[in-house]
């Protein structure tokens, strides 16, 4: 099986070298901004229906904190976080209804998720005026571009793939390596185009917040195992 695998997965696509995601998912206060985030940004287009708002009260949020700052398409505190686009206008604008974001972290993973985020840049040849690197093509928009300014792609030829893959390593930021004609390679990364109304590192902050978030939506639970844990090993 190995056999056949080498060349497939080097075929499918370029090699991409992930930021890991500095995500805490015991950090409350990090999940708090993340919830914010996710509520202001991504809950215009995206559904969480296994995710209901009363939950948040687990990261230190009162009910009526979460009805003051977070509740916004329903008076519900059981409510699930359901989208406040409409179906079929979702569908008209993006030709397909946007993906249920409440499992999505067990799904990509928080890397790719936190990568996803930083992996937007323009181009004018798509039909929303983005890209993304990590997910090229991708029909969403950057919805976060006000806050982490736009980006634009840089490439770069080497004339082995060790020697595109070491510049990669040496950019110690979201990097991709693809073939191209003539047994070369190419290094794609991305480089700030328009400042944003924060800094760069401050974004990649925000990102990894919103990320932590959907990393504790995917399994909310976890975290009571996770302090249950710690409670059973000091008592051992």
């Amino acid at each position: 099986v190995a056999a056949p695998a080498g060349p497939a997965l080097a075929s499918s696509g370029p090699e991409l070298r992930l930021e890991p995601a500095p995500v805490d998912r015991l950090d409350n206060e990090s999940l708090q901004r993340g919830a914010r985030t996710f509520v202001n940004y991504c809950l215009n287009c995206h559904t969480a229906r296994f995710m209901r708002y009363n939950r948040l009260t687990d990261l230190g949020l009162t009910e009526q904190e979460i009805r003051d700052n977070l509740m916004f398409g329903t008076d519900k505190i059981g409510s699930t976080m359901t989208v406040a686009m409409p179906a079929e206008l979702a569908k008209s604008a993006f030709g397909v209804m946007p993906p249920d974001l409440s499992v999505q972290a067990r799904v990509r993973g928080s890397d790719w998720l936190y990568n996803y985020f930083l992996g937007f840049y323009r181009d004018e040849t798509s039909a929303t005026g983005w890209n993304n690197l990590v997910f090229p093509n991708v029909g969403m928009p950057h919805v976060l571009w006000d806050v982490s300014g736009s980006q634009k792609l840089v490439t770069r030829e080497f004339a082995s793939h060790a020697e595109a893959q070491g510049a990669a390593m040496a950019a110690k930021r979201l990097a991709g390596v693809a073939p191209a004609p003539g047994h070369k390679y190419v290094l794609s990364t991305l480089e700030v185009e328009t400042p944003g109304t924060i800094t760069p590192a401050q974004y990649r902050a925000f990102a990894a917040d919103l990320v932590n978030y959907l990393d504790y939506m995917g399994e909310p639970a976890r975290n009571q195992r996770i302090n249950l844990g710690m409670i059973v090993l000091i008592f051992l």
